[in-house]
């Protein structure tokens, strides 16, 4: 498997080697040992999650405070997505930057998203089939978002917003001026 770092300090792309031939294909989609040695510390996914979305589904961008913060390895099964990761670490070089890349179950690619960012992706295929782990379990309390569409962290989405699907939380969710973030200087990896 091949790991690559993004420009955000911790956000790391997945690309695992896919083994295929007329048949179909075999893939390694997860292995610990290699993504802790890349990332230099241990993690502990406890939980498996799904969805699966239509064309223009926007869900996100989502994350979760403290004590209950989460880290996300997530991929597209079926189908594609824009998947986003943005820096909410107060202190960090790259507070309020963003990453956007293409998954899908044709280029089988992952991203790793740390604590400390919020998570989101908008469908860009008739259906996608998304999975991701997670580190820790939902905790309403702790659950916050940060609007998509915030001029500040400039986010484009490449297909027309008019199409975009929102839940009433997502349409609803403040700036980045008015969210609660992390801190950068928080060891947010224990």
């Amino acid at each position: 498997m091949k790991i690559t770092k993004t420009k955000l300090e911790g956000v790391m792309l997945l690309e695992p080697k896919v083994f295929g031939d007329d048949r179909g294909y075999f893939v390694e989609t997860f292995r610990q040992d290699k993504l802790e040695e890349a990332l230099g510390y241990k993690v502990n996914f406890i939980q498996d999650n799904e969805s699966k979305s239509s064309y223009g589904v926007f869900r996100g961008l989502h994350y979760q405070l403290s004590p209950f913060a989460q880290t996300k390895l997530v991929r597209v099964v079926e189908g594609s997505v824009i998947d986003i990761a943005v820096d909410l670490r107060k202190g960090s070089p790259t507070f309020g930057q963003h990453i956007t890349v293409e998954l899908s179950g044709e280029n089988k690619l992952q991203l790793f998203i740390p604590r400390g960012f919020a998570h989101g992706f908008v469908v860009t295929s008739p259906t996608a089939v998304f999975s991701y782990k997670v580190d820790n379990y939902y905790a309403p309390e702790c659950d916050r978002g940060v609007a998509y569409n915030d001029p500040k962290i400039g986010i484009s989405l490449n297909i027309d917003t008019e199409k975009l699907l929102l839940s009433e939380k997502d349409k609803n969710q403040p700036l980045l001026a008015e969210a609660d973030l992390f801190d950068y200087n928080d060891n947010l990896y224990k």
